[in-house]
């Protein structure tokens, strides 16, 4: 378990207009996920990693048959950059102060370049705006500090949720980093399907399975602040009632979840121990009220074999 030490302060409303350029820039890379992986259940191959660089995809198929590319979000050096299994890569910088529709065209120019042609519909996700990615010239603020604060925070928050799932005996994901609303989040599931109850694309393909979700995300504008947060699909019975650790927890009808707030966590005297209290205690109670399998919910307790 990681050491306990002080976490970086992330105040939503000073980063705000940054944080909406990264998440910009990050549709990218999930739009060419999207198109390129080999679907799977639940939207997975979407999905994309936070790294030790930033956000990244995982190896994607070339379009034109020569090999794979990672696109990466690169968030030390401030630029994203597209590789090629060959060795080939291209660099597109994220400073001074470029455009999610600038940085878009020249991020899809490389992968052509590299890859092969490649096309898919740029119209963001999950947004409170609807401009083209390759078009979106409003979206230009990058404040570096401001980034770095970010990843400082997001490695954080992923290194606790990676710690809630690791013993799990059941499916479970990755920690993803979810381009859509720009979120971290592991999600667990009991084996059992589930009725997405939409036919919009996104539920009615990713939520087709009985699931716990527990993720971090670093505020929008539902939600002003940074917070970890927990919920159920499909939602059990009452359990909006269920008493989680540690108390500053809460229950947030506006969002219909469980929540902490990253600055009732950093204020902790060990910020990893109060957020991870929160995440197993949530995935504890809701596997109870969602009446899982209790070997499942047992094994959250467990601990993989020893290394020797």
């Amino acid at each position: 378990m990681p050491a306990p030490g002080p976490w970086p302060s992330l105040p939503y409303d000073r980063w705000h207009t940054t944080c909406d350029t990264l998440h910009g820039h990050t549709q990218v890379l999930g739009k060419l996920a999207a198109r390129l992986a080999p679907p799977e259940p639940q939207l997975q191959h979407a999905a994309l990693r936070l790294s030790a660089r930033g956000w990244e995809t995982l190896p994607l198929p070339a379009p034109d048959g020569s090999g794979a590319i990672v696109v990466v979000v690169d968030l030390h050096a401030h630029r994203t950059a597209v590789e090629h299994s060959d060795g080939r890569k291209r660099h597109v910088s994220l400073t001074p102060q470029r455009s999610v529709g600038e940085v878009s065209r020249e991020v899809l120019a490389a992968v052509r370049e590299l890859a092969g042609p490649v096309t898919f519909d740029p119209r963001p996700q999950e947004t409170p705006w609807s401009t083209p990615l390759d078009e979106d010239e409003e979206h230009a603020t990058y404040d570096p500090k401001h980034v770095r604060t970010y990843l400082q925070a997001a490695t954080r928050a992923a290194a606790v949720l990676n710690e809630v799932r690791a013993p799990y005996r059941g499916r479970a994901t990755p920690v993803n980093a979810w381009w859509g609303s720009f979120d971290l989040a592991v999600s667990l599931f009991s084996g059992r399907p589930a009725d997405p109850g939409s036919s919009d694309f996104i539920r009615r393909n990713a939520m087709d399975a009985q699931e716990i979700a527990v993720g971090w995300w670093p505020g929008d504008p539902r939600y002003p602040k940074p917070a970890f947060y927990a919920y159920a699909h499909p939602v059990p019975d009452r359990y909006e009632e269920a008493v989680l650790e540690p108390p500053d927890a809460h229950w947030e009808p506006s969002l219909g979840e469980f929540v902490l707030d990253w600055d009732e966590v950093c204020q902790t005297g060990d910020p990893h121990a109060a957020a991870f209290g929160f995440v197993s205690s949530a995935v504890r109670c809701l596997c109870v009220a969602c009446d899982w399998d209790p070997a499942l919910s047992s094994s959250l307790r467990g601990a993989p074999p020893p290394m020797s």
